[in-house]
């Protein structure tokens, strides 16, 4: 027996009652090319978005398919196995010598801090040893020392990078942080306010650093992301930054450009840079600047398209006190927040971001094909 819905059983009706008028209307839709192009649009998302379950007349609700579904469920089991790495294999964050004063570090510690400057310093390691420098000695040693037997580092830039670090040494007391760990144990907060300020607000973040901690982290991320044409020698990535200058009048000019229009792609070529030390860290960075900058493109078309150009200004400010709001509000209450609660939120932010912006990125693409169609 066929069952016959009341919508279908209507039509039936209308078309023996006016077939004329339908065959009628019917050519001129189809003469309109706009309306057939939006039927055909509307009719293929219809198909993708909510397909017929097989001998059911229920509608299967899947969003994405089931190949979208799964590596956003492989990769969201990426993330979850970094983080457990990193929360079990890495040291305790006040067992990092940038909590310990250089006066108490043993001989083993001082040659951490002495590999820690490059993969050259494999050649002293044995030195510094066989002679047990520990952190006392070490604040005793000068260049002369250094170029003589037993430490015999005959290389002058081997040598000047080392004394450059030890004078950093020296001033701080303790070791100055040299990779993303040791910069998160120094400071926590700075920290989680970076990784958020790049995905709310890249240039605002920028903007805070050249304001607020020039010299620790400003001045290596510039030199670093618009380095010297001359200096074209592949050193390593933290020997590069021991002796930083000025930037130069064509770095500035560099990075400005990147800084008005490409703001993502700074953070993605700083982070390609560390990938020696920070293997996967840095490509779920890069991945991160790359999705974001594909959804701030969707954002501007989707004002230009709009014709919205002229609220460009208010949305700026809107966008800029809100940011500034959040970020005073974090401040006056950050010690109130507990240290786990902080390190989840770190953690989120680094490895879990790239994936919820997959999706994001996948539904604006789906948005605006419709909308072509």
């Amino acid at each position: 027996m066929v069952e016959w819905s009341p919508g279908q059983v209507e039509w039936d009706a209308i078309e023996k009652l006016f077939p004329d008028a339908i065959r009628m209307r019917l050519e001129d839709i189809q003469q309109n090319n706009n309306i057939v192009q939006s039927l055909a649009a509307f009719q293929k998302y219809g198909n993708d978005q909510i397909p017929l379950a097989p001998n059911t007349g229920r509608v299967n609700q899947q969003r994405g398919g089931g190949f979208f579904s799964g590596v956003l469920t492989a990769l969201t089991g990426v993330a979850v196995v970094l983080l457990v790495y990193h929360w079990s294999s890495k040291e305790s964050e006040h067992d990092l010598l940038v909590h310990k004063a250089v006066s108490k570090w043993t001989a083993e510690e001082v040659v951490l801090w002495l590999e820690q400057l490059g993969p050259w310093t494999s050649l002293y390691r044995e030195r510094f040893l066989s002679e047990r420098v520990n952190g006392r000695l070490l604040l005793t040693l000068t260049e002369e020392e250094f170029s003589k037997s037993p430490y015999t580092i005959e290389n002058s830039s081997h040598r000047r990078a080392i004394l450059m670090e030890l004078e950093r040494v020296k001033a701080l007391g303790v070791k100055p942080p040299q990779n993303l760990w040791e910069y998160k144990a120094v400071n926590p907060g700075r920290s989680l306010f970076l990784l958020y300020a790049l995905k709310s607000s890249p240039r605002l973040g920028l903007l805070y650093l050249y304001l607020f901690d020039y010299t620790d982290t400003f001045l290596p991320f510039i030199h670093t992301i618009c380095p010297l044409q001359e200096d074209s020698s592949r050193e390593d990535i933290i020997t590069k930054l021991l002796d930083l200058k000025e930037p130069t009048w064509k770095q500035w000019r560099e990075f400005l450009v990147k800084y008005s229009f490409l703001p993502y792609q700074l953070i993605a070529e700083f982070a390609w840079d560390w990938l020696e030390v920070h293997y996967w860290t840095s490509r779920f960075l890069i991945i991160n600047a790359m999705l974001l900058s594909v959804l701030e493109l969707f954002s501007f078309w989707r004002i230009w398209s709009r014709s919205e150009l002229k609220t460009v200004p208010q949305r700026m400010w809107s966008h800029f006190w809100k940011v500034s709001t959040q970020g005073l509000f974090v401040a006056m209450f950050w010690p109130l927040i507990p240290q786990f609660v902080c390190n989840c939120l770190f953690y989120w932010a680094l490895y879990f971001n790239p994936i919820i912006n997959i999706d994001l990125v996948v539904k604006e693409v789906r948005r605006l094909e419709t909308q072509v169609l």
